[in-house]
């Protein structure tokens, strides 16, 4: 089930995607190129080259692995359309996140965002921007909830993978249903989806992008 497999196995080091495959790369950014801080399933290679679609054959775009200070990263209180609970970030002193740099043309960033209507795009630095979730961090037991399969050096907050989350909002809101039909429901039925998302929102914890402008 594809939304288990979030966030679809991120490279620890650099890379260049080069026509849809992930190559060892070291070299130079070229000029011209945005540079968008990624954190979840668009450090992906598979998932980068998919939301890049028919431009992937010829693009090649430099991923510059890195860490994020002060910053967590946390599930977002929404779906995803295939089911997900997805990643967002959000402030946390003394925390450092494992992140890459995605560098991508004009073209290539208008395809990745045509892929994100549950984000928007921040400026978190001069020169950096990332995808913030629209809907807030999912809370669960008064507290954010870490995307475990992201590396984060001194994370305050508890952790759950993928299966963990899903299975965690599944007893808020449907208990005793078998996770693979809680999660299927989500993923076929775009209502379902929205009505989870609806009841996630309502107790997430926003995003003040005015706080670290």
């Amino acid at each position: 089930m594809r939304a288990l497999d979030y966030p679809f196995g991120i490279p620890r080091g650099s890379y260049l995607l080069d026509a849809g495959r992930p190559l060892d790369w070291r070299g130079e950014v070229p000029a011209g190129r945005v540079a968008v801080l990624a954190f979840g399933a668009n450090a992906s290679p598979a998932r980068l080259a998919a939301k890049l679609g028919d431009m992937a054959a010829s693009a090649r775009v430099p991923v510059v692995a890195g860490e994020l200070a002060g910053f967590d990263v946390v599930y977002s209180a929404h779906v995803s359309p295939y089911g997900a609970i997805p990643g967002t970030l959000l402030p946390c002193p003394g925390a450092v996140a494992s992140v890459h740099v995605i560098h991508l043309t004009e073209a290539e960033l208008a395809r990745v965002h045509s892929t994100e209507p549950n984000y928007d795009f921040v400026e978190l630095d001069e020169g950096l921007s990332a995808y913030m979730s629209k809907h807030g961090a999912l809370r669960r037991n008064g507290a954010p909830v870490g995307v475990a399969a992201i590396p984060v050096r001194d994370r305050v907050w508890p952790a759950l993978d993928e299966r963990g989350i899903l299975a965690a909002v599944r007893d808020d809101l449907a208990p005793g249903v078998a996770l693979e039909d809680f999660v299927a429901a989500q993923a076929t039925d775009p209502e379902v989806a929205a009505q989870r998302t609806r009841t996630l929102r309502a107790t997430a914890i926003p995003f003040d992008a005015a706080a670290v402008a």
